[in-house]
């Protein structure tokens, strides 16, 4: 588990202006990951590891292969881990030690610091862009996909719609419950999603038809990606967990509601899920985000504690991520006439039934391999009330309490045209605020 330390002190400033401002998700205390190409160069250059620092994107290659970090690595570590910071995606940092990325942390809060000498704010402004100029691409190189269904709340809402008598299946409460996505369809936010076809069964009196989905959804949801990975056979106990546990970012997993209800028994989710799994660009680190740890999900009285492989005390006490979700909507009528994304829900992932760290180790806990660079969610984040339901098919309680927009349009499900926008945000006294980015992605027509 990550301490607080003098990287997360909320009187640092940056020369970076852009930093400075109370409203941005990255301030000086944060400084996120992300691969990236400046634009234009997409086509003829290699992507570029990179940091955000207010509205600019740090070239970690450069300042790196400048010689700008060297200080903080020992001589005989800066051969070893100058090549990790020349490849096309971030895995090679996800890799990396946690004290290593620890050091890599330091040193760029000293060279991003308002306490920068002239000289070396010079050479570290050769290598900024302004966010506005580069292109981002899905941060690590994902093998393999896992998506979780951990918030209790939303378990229940969606039990209650399919089994009014009996919501929450006996196993809930003693396994993180989850599938095996699609890796191969994730994709970074800004990119259109295609509305997708499938076998509906909208009449039990006739036979299916292949058409495109009529409920189409989104799920907001907290992804988080595997650091050093395991081998084959072998399992991560609990307290190890997070040593296994590069960084967070935010996941729309995309669902065709009308789709999956025909097609998800006997063995769950599949079409319905796999056309699309959008993510925001940043990787926000475990240790950016150690101000805002909160103990775990206070089951009721009544209910069983976790079996003792996914139990202990760091876990119970801090296991758990004060984190904020939003989501908007847009539609292309609020464009048209100049309306601003409409607030559809707030979330906080406190709401979680069972923490990242017991997602994890319950996926090696029979021995499977996880890779690093592999990405898990955890499933909609949905709290109590209704204003906190992280899905489309909670907020109009299966499309029979539509919800009405600004611009007077109503929706039971998502329309051709519609954007959704995720965002989230860490919050606590004492501490600065820092934010995930956004996750965004507009709905275009089935071809």
């Amino acid at each position: 588990m990550y301490e607080i330390n003098e990287t997360h002190d909320p009187n640092l400033k940056s020369w970076v202006e852009s930093a400075n401002d109370p409203n941005t998700d990255f301030p000086i205390q944060n400084l996120p990951l992300c691969m990236f190409w400046k634009a234009g160069t997409e086509h003829q250059a290699k992507e570029k590891m990179g940091v955000a620092i207010g509205d600019q994107i740090l070239d970690l290659e450069s300042i790196i292969g400048r010689g700008l970090l060297d200080r903080f690595f020992k001589d005989d570590d800066r051969e070893k881990y100058a090549p990790y910071f020349n490849f096309a995606c971030l895995n090679p940092l996800a890799w990396m030690i946690g004290g290593n990325r620890l050091l890599l942390r330091a040193g760029l809060t000293f060279l991003l610091n308002e306490r920068a000498s002239a000289d070396e704010r010079g050479e570290v402004q050769k290598s900024l862009f302004p966010s506005s100029d580069v292109i981002y691409k899905v941060p690590t190189s994902i093998s393999d996909y896992t998506d979780f269904y951990c918030s209790i709340f939303h378990a229940t809402n969606v039990g209650s719609m399919f089994r009014p008598d009996n919501p929450l299946l006996p196993n809930y409460k003693y396994v993180p419950i989850g599938y095996h996505g699609r890796a191969s369809s994730i994709v970074v936010s800004g990119t259109d999603i295609q509305r997708p076809k499938g076998q509906n069964r909208g009449d039990a009196e006739k036979p299916p038809v292949f058409i495109p989905a009529k409920n189409l959804d989104y799920e907001m949801e907290l992804g988080f990606f595997v650091g050093n990975g395991n081998e084959l056979g072998q399992s991560i106990p609990i307290g190890e967990a997070e040593e296994h546990i590069f960084g967070v970012c935010l996941v729309n997993d995309w669902s065709a509601r009308d789709i999956q209800a025909w097609e998800y028994q006997p063995l769950g989710p599949f079409l319905a899920k796999n056309f699309a799994t959008t993510i925001s660009p940043f990787v926000v680190t475990m240790e950016a985000l150690a101000p805002f740890r909160t103990k775990a999900f206070e089951r009721d009285p009544d209910d069983p504690e976790p079996l003792d492989y996914l139990s202990d005390e760091q876990n119970k006490n801090f296991g758990g991520l004060d984190i904020n979700l939003e989501v908007y909507i847009q539609t292309e009528k609020m464009r048209t006439e100049n309306i601003e994304p409409h607030l559809l829900s707030r979330s906080n992932t406190k709401d979680l039934y069972w923490t990242i760290g017991q997602m994890l180790t319950h996926h090696a806990s029979n021995g499977c391999n996880l890779q690093t660079g592999d990405l898990m969610a955890t499933g909609t984040v949905s709290g109590k009330e209704k204003s906190e339901r992280g899905c489309m098919l909670e907020l109009t309680w299966r499309g029979t309490e539509p919800l009405t927009l600004p611009s007077g349009e109503t929706r039971r499900f998502l329309e051709d045209g519609d954007e959704v926008i995720m965002k989230g945000f860490c919050e606590r006294e004492g501490f600065r605020r820092i934010g995930l980015g956004e996750c965004r992605g507009r709905i275009t027509p089935a071809t």
